[in-house]
């Protein structure tokens, strides 16, 4: 199979994106624009500087630069943020992203939170309207803060509940730091109706999958790749119909993963595990969803019919409508019958 043809299928097939990052989706130049704005808020205001500035050492770099930026955004900044991402989906095909936003690190940076939820609202419509783009909102408490910022992040997701509202996640560092510590305020709101979907097992090991699973009872995983290494958790997530949400560049420039080579993924799907593809953070990784599906054929070995049901286990993972899914899954369909 040639690889202009993958590359064409890919281009063509429609997608859902699971695991995205708002701040982390922001192009260079927007970044620029933004520390140009803010010139000693620690980020580079030439474009040279801030590639070197986006070139990782480690997971606790990554997440130190992403707080960074995090600080020059603004209630506007947050309307740009979201329809020029849409355009980057529209532009991928994709028909429905799940976004991860951290409210608690908005509010640090001097948003309000009446004008964040307006702002969320605002380019969801325009994500709508101007690229066919239809947005749900995860919003993510900061591991690092503790559960004090997560019952804070509910407080907001609960209270405010911008339209698109999902489910709560949980990103940042899971060194020292246990996922069950935040089971209260993830009890608390899934009793409000919203989905649990934490990051686990990203840059530690399985453990905390099964703490992110009997604890916050998650529905989904962010990433989860350290389930490769627990057959018994594999069995588990298969059984269960468990999604990982998997992220190969992010995990390689993180230092996730020692090598694309070394990436558990083909692992996870050998085992019949749902795996949906994600970007993580596309502009500071300078990746996008076709990057990530090709990157399977070209790493992995994988296929068009292969690729083709990672989009549909992504479709079937998604908090969307029950239309739009079945709108989805036809258009999967089509496509790969016209392959």
């Amino acid at each position: 199979m040639s690889t202009s043809t993958v590359a064409d299928f890919v281009a063509a097939l429609p997608k859902v994106e699971l695991h995205l990052h708002l701040v982390g989706s922001a192009s260079l130049d927007t970044v620029l624009t933004l520390a140009r704005r803010h010139p000693d808020g620690g980020v580079p205001t030439e474009l040279d500087a801030l590639r070197r500035f986006y070139t990782f050492t480690d997971f606790p770099h990554f997440l130190d630069v992403y707080r960074q930026v995090n600080l020059l955004v603004t209630a506007a900044d947050v309307v740009t943020l979201v329809t020029e991402l849409a355009a980057d989906l529209a532009a991928r095909t994709v028909r429905y992203a799940e976004v991860q936003v951290t409210p608690v690190r908005h509010r640090m940076g001097g948003v309000g939170y009446d004008d964040l939820a307006q702002a969320l609202v605002d380019g969801r419509t325009l994500a709508r309207e101007r690229h066919g783009v239809e947005l749900g909102w995860v919003f993510d408490a900061d591991a690092i803060l503790g559960p004090a910022g997560a019952e804070e992040t509910v407080d907001f997701a609960v209270g405010h509940r911008p339209d698109g509202t999902v489910g709560i996640g949980l990103g940042g560092s899971e060194l020292g730091v246990s996922r069950a510590d935040f089971a209260p305020a993830f009890h608390r709101a899934v009793a409000a109706g919203l989905h649990s979907l934490p990051h686990a097992g990203e840059t530690v090991g399985p453990g905390e999958i099964w703490a992110a699973l009997t604890e916050l009872g998650a529905e989904r995983i962010g990433h989860g790749i350290a389930a490769a290494q627990d057959p018994r958790l594999l069995e588990y997530l298969a059984a269960h119909h468990i999604p990982l949400e998997v992220c190969p560049t992010s995990n390689l420039l993180t230092g996730a993963a020692p090598s694309l080579a070394a990436h558990p993924l083909p692992a996870l799907v050998a085992a019949g595990v749902p795996v949906t593809l994600a970007t993580d953070d596309p502009g500071m990784f300078q990746t996008d969803l076709d990057a990530e599906y090709r990157l399977c054929h070209d790493v992995f070995g994988m296929g068009i019919p292969q690729l083709a049901e990672i989009a549909r286990t992504g479709a079937r993972a998604a908090f969307c409508s029950d239309e739009l899914r079945t709108q989805i899954l036809a258009e999967i369909d089509a496509v790969e019958a016209a392959a």
